[in-house]
């Protein structure tokens, strides 16, 4: 696919004005959700969710100040839906962030739904449905809130938006529900089907020579990360998910699921060569590796339409760099003076319908019957009682302007990224891989100006430290992992950690829920008050929340359901076997050695 930056639509690459507005506006959009066909990769025709009768999705564009509307209408006709603007912390207005079960119910077919809320923070974002994991659908595009006070504004001539994904040829009803389950016992996530670049693939961009650009990148992916880099330019990271750097040059980065950044690249001189840069998907986060997976995704900078495209060069290793080391510009210290600590252990493991879930501190999260949000606004001082959110949601009660350390012991050997609603991390710690649980005596020095982000990526039977200040007063924040796939099907994330802050009952004297969002709730017959059951007499009361499946029988391993579940596939395959060769019609000597036993018996009933 080749593009001419004046002409590409306002989905991909963008080449945006330096005479930003300066005054607030009101951006409107009006998004028809319905489905589509599409065939990014070449491979064949798929359902896909689009907007407006297109896809890629539209970009949501702003400048720091704007009012942002934004009017769903659902059209799916089967499936409900929702939208979250990712990396916005909400302020003020939490329930416009759009997690079903957490702030919202979802979206049913033929409904409509108002998101209103005002940004106030500059960089590089992404918007996609938060609802029974629906987004790798196609359900997702770029946010990008522009900023008139960028420390990085005149060292930049044109800004370009590139997108990185993952491509599933299969729906993500059949697939998630071919993952959540016992012929799955291990939890082997899908592996995708294809990489992709602003939702195609070969993707050509035409740049001149001797200019420098901003290019921001948003990782949509529903699981896999890429390393991406540029043939024979140098990039300079100059933001992460909304957080302005220290410039830091960088070969090659590593971008999780959710992860975004912006980088200065600069144009050669001359015209002589086009030059190749190339997305790549992390292999090591797939159990298996099809013999068929092209795991790259490909495109140019073109710098003479006349000339070739290069064919990427073979790498001998993947060496990004290092978020952790990245340097905030605001020069914010660490918050060193701790209030509350509290670890979140992560481990993979099978509950008694077989299939396998993620935990945090042995806990699986199951969403409650009321959205959390709606509890604390509607249960008074009981508001600041963790019980009543449910054992499943495992709720965290905070005070307000208190520092928070969360410890994250990584029990798995999969990377997995984390992703904090209403707030960025600062990352204070992360250790190399097999590092085991973190232990503060083993601490190494933390830096006094730590990187902040709001997803990390925490390594393989690793762990890591974040802290972050609870000053988002009506904020119901969610950590949620964002790397085990889509394996809770009540979040597009698998687990989810409600945050209430102990001041909810400002939240209940100052927020006010829309009446069209209770409405939703309503029609599908959902409770709006109460709660994780719903029950709004007796909130210590939790009979009738949603659970987990039952916990697995003492003694069953994953080793032993695989080997249960193969015993029984083998039976029921021999059953099959042997059923259909009764079944099935004699050939002419399997015909003729029967009769000739028949006749035996015959003759030998005679001479009786």
């Amino acid at each position: 696919m080749a593009l001419s930056l004046s002409h590409f639509p306002v989905l991909a690459f963008l080449l945006l004005p330096f005479g930003l507005i300066s005054h607030a506006a009101i951006v409107n959009y009006d998004f028809n959700i319905t489905w589509l066909l599409t065939n990014p990769d070449g491979a064949f025709d798929r359902p896909t969710i689009g907007i407006n009768g297109q896809w890629p999705l539209p970009q949501i564009s702003a400048t720091v100040g704007d009012q942002v509307v934004v009017n769903v209408h659902n059209q799916l006709g089967n499936q409900s839906t929702s939208l979250h603007f990712h990396g916005l912390f909400m302020n003020g207005t939490t329930e416009m962030d759009g997690p079903v079960g957490t702030s919202q119910c979802a979206i049913p077919p033929g409904a409509s739904f108002l998101y209103n809320f005002t940004v106030d923070q500059p960089g590089t974002y992404w918007y996609h449905s938060h609802n029974n994991g629906q987004y790798p659908d196609g359900l997702r595009g770029p946010l990008i809130i522009n900023d008139p006070d960028s420390p990085y504004n005149g060292q930049y001539d044109e800004e370009l938006v590139l997108t990185l994904s993952d491509w599933y040829h299969a729906q993500m009803v059949p697939l998630i529900k071919q993952f959540i389950s016992v012929t799955n016992p291990t939890g082997a996530e899908p592996v995708p089907d294809a990489a992709l670049m602003n939702d195609t693939q070969n993707l050509s961009v035409a740049v001149q020579p001797g200019k420098t650009y901003l290019l921001r990148m948003v990782n949509m992916a529903a699981f896999a990360a890429q390393y991406f880099w540029i043939e024979g330019h140098t990039m300079r990271v100059v933001e992460v998910d909304g957080v302005y750097t220290e410039p830091a040059e960088a070969d090659m980065i590593y971008l999780t699921a959710a992860q975004r950044y912006s980088v200065l690249v600069t144009t050669k001189n001359d015209t002589s060569s086009n030059f190749v840069f190339v997305g790549s998907m992390d292999q090591d986060l797939f159990d298996t590796v099809p013999d068929t997976l092209n795991p790259n995704v490909t495109g140019w900078l073109v710098y003479d339409q006349a000339k070739d495209l290069p064919t990427p060069a073979l790498l001998e290793s993947f060496e990004p760099l290092d978020d952790f080391n990245l340097v905030p510009v605001d020069g914010k210290k660490i918050f060193d003076d701790v209030d509350y600590s509290f670890n979140l252990d992560v481990k993979m493991d099978n509950l008694g319908d077989g299939a396998n879930y993620a935990f945090f501190n042995g806990i699986t999260y199951v969403r409650p019957k009321v959205p959390t949000l709606y509890t604390a606004m509607s249960t008074g001082l009981s508001a600041t009682n963790a019980e009543i959110y449910g054992v499943n949601s495992q709720a965290f009660i905070l005070n307000k302007d208190d520092v928070i350390e969360i410890v994250v012991n990584n029990n798995d050997p999969g990377k997995h990224p984390f992703h904090l609603h209403g707030h960025n991390f600062q990352a204070v710690l992360r250790s190399e891989e097999d590092a085991g649980f973190y232990h503060s005596s083993n601490a190494t020095a933390f830096p006094q100006v730590p990187m902040r982000r709001d997803t990390f990526m925490v390594r393989p039977n690793g762990h890591m430290v974040l802290r972050f200040r609870a000053d988002n007063p009506d904020k119901c924040p969610v950590l949620l992992l964002t790397s085990h796939w889509l394996t809770d099907p009540a979040e597009s994330t698998h687990l989810a950690v409600p945050l209430p802050h102990r001041m909810a009952y400002v939240l209940q004297k100052t927020l006010t829920i829309p009446e069209g969002h209770l409405q939703v709730c309503r029609d599908q017959g959902e409770p709006i008050a109460g709660n994780a059951a719903g029950n709004t007499k007796d909130y210590l009361d939790l009979n009738g929340a949603n659970l987990p499946p039952a916990p697995l029988p003492a003694g069953f391993t994953a080793r032993g359901i695989v080997a249960l579940v193969f015993s029984v596939l083998s039976a029921l395959v021999g059953m099959g076997f042997i059923a259909w060769y009764g079944a099935g019609e004699l050939g002419s000597t399997e015909l003729g050695s029967a009769k000739k036993r028949i006749a035996k018996a015959g003759a030998i009933e005679k001479e009786k």
